[in-house]
C-alpha cells in the first residue's frame, strides 16, 4: 500500500520505519527535518528491532495515498494537515496522538470522519532527526472510524496491535499514563530518576491521581491500554500513596535506557510541547466535571516556564506542588 506518514518524530519515525520494513510504499511528510531525512533516511533501533528506511520525503502530499497516519504533536495537527488536505479529502487517516479528542480534531480539519485514533504504550526517544530508539516495547490500541482497517495495517508491521470498542475509554486511560510526562520535563530528569526520588515521585503520583479522578467522574467506561485498566485507574484515584506504585512500576518497565518522555524531548529539541493537551487537558476536564487539579495546573505553568526560559526548574519547586507528609 501507498502509506503517508505525517510527522517523523519518535512516533511517526518508528511507524514509518516499521511499515517500510513490512514492504509498504512510504511517503513521509516533514518540514524542518526533511533535508536530513532525504539524505540519511530513518534509522530505527531498540525494542522493535533495527531497520534503516529510505522513504520518499515531501513537504506536502500532492496525490492521495491509500491511507495516512498523523503522528505529529496535537498542537501541530492543523499545520501538518492543511497543506495536504486536498490529497487527503477521502483518505482513511489514523491519528496517533495524545489527548482526549485528537482524532476528532483531525476530522474537523480534514472535513470528513474517516479518522481513526491510535494510542501506543511503547516508549521511544528521537532527539535527532531520523534516529528513533524504542526504549520499551508495548501494544498499540486502535479504535474509532476505520479502526479495523488500521488495526490490520499496523498488525502486519508490528506486534501487539489491538482494536478497542471504545477509543474514548482508552484515551482516558492513556491520559492517566501520560500524567507522568510533566515532572521529568520540568526538572530535566529521566522518568526513572523521577521515580527514584521520593519527593518527585509523590508529585507524579498526585498528578496521575487528578487524572484518574477526572476519568472516573467523566462516566466513560475505562478501556485497557497496555497494563493500565479500570482497576489501575481506581488505584490511582484512591490516594497519592497508593498511586505511587504505578509510576514506580512504569520506571521498572522502561529499564536502564533513560526515558525522557515526549514533553521533555520537545523541550530538548527546542520545540513547543503538548503539555496543554496532557496536563492541561486534565485541568480543563477537571474544571468541566466540577473537580480541581492544582498539581497539574502547577506543572503546566512550570513546563511553560522551562519552554520560555530554556532552564529546567529546581526539584524543590516541583516537590512543593505536593509536599511529602
Amino acid at each position: 500500500m501507498r502509506i503517508a506518514v505525517l510527522g517523523a518524530g519518535a512516533i511517526g519515525g518508528c511507524l514509518a520505519a516499521l511499515l517500510d520494513a513490512a514492504g509498504h510504499d512510504l511517503v513521509v511528510v516533514a518540514r524542518s527535518s526533511a533535508p536530513v531525512l532525504r539524505e540519511h533516511g530513518i534509522r530505527l533501533e531498540g525494542a522493535f528491532g533495527s531497520h534503516h528506511a529510505h522513504p520518499e520525503v515531501v513537504d506536502a502530499l500532492e496525490e492521495a495515498p491509500d491511507a495516512a497516519i498523523l503522528a505529529t504533536k496535537t498542537i501541530d495537527s492543523a499545520a501538518a494537515l492543511a497543506p495536504s488536505r486536498a490529497a487527503l479529502a477521502d483518505v482513511p487517516v489514523l491519528a496517533v496522538q495524545n489527548g482526549l479528542d485528537a482524532h476528532g480534531r483531525a476530522a474537523r480539519i480534514l472535513g470528513h470522519d474517516r479518522v481513526a485514533a491510535g494510542l501506543g504504550t511503547w516508549a521511544a526517544n528521537a532527539l535527532e532527526p531520523g534516529v528513533v530508539r524504542v526504549t520499551a516495547a508495548g501494544e498499540t490500541v486502535v479504535g474509532g472510524p476505520e479502526g479495523e482497517r488500521f488495526a490490520r495495517l499496523l498488525g502486519g508491521a508490528m506486534g501487539f496491535v489491538r482494536r478497542t470498542a471504545s477509543i474514548e475509554g482508552a484515551q482516558w486511560a492513556k491520559l492517566c499514563v501520560n500524567a507522568v510526562n510533566a515532572v521529568p520535563a520540568a526538572v530535566g530528569r529521566s522518568m526513572q530518576q523521577v521515580a527514584a526520588e521520593p519527593a518527585l515521585l509523590r508529585v507524579t503520583a498526585a498528578a496521575m491521581r487528578e487524572a484518574a479522578l477526572a476519568a472516573i467522574a467523566s462516566g466513560v467506561p475505562i478501556e485497557r491500554v497496555g497494563a493500565v485498566d479500570a482497576q489501575t485507574v481506581a488505584t490511582l484515584a484512591s490516594s497519592i500513596e497508593a498511586a505511587q506504585a504505578v509510576p514506580r512500576r512504569m520506571a521498572v518497565v522502561f529499564g536502564d535506557v533513560p526515558n525522557l518522555g515526549s514533553t521533555q524531548q520537545s523541550i530538548r529539541k527546542g520545540q513547543p510541547t503538548e503539555v496543554d493537551d496532557l496536563a492541561g487537558a486534565i485541568v480543563e476536564a477537571s474544571v468541566r466535571l466540577g473537580l480541581r487539579a492544582p498539581v497539574n495546573a502547577g506543572l503546566v505553568a512550570l513546563v511553560h516556564e522551562v519552554e520560555r526560559t530554556g532552564a529546567f526548574v529546581s526539584p524543590e519547586r516541583v516537590a512543593a506542588l505536593a509536599p511529602l507528609p
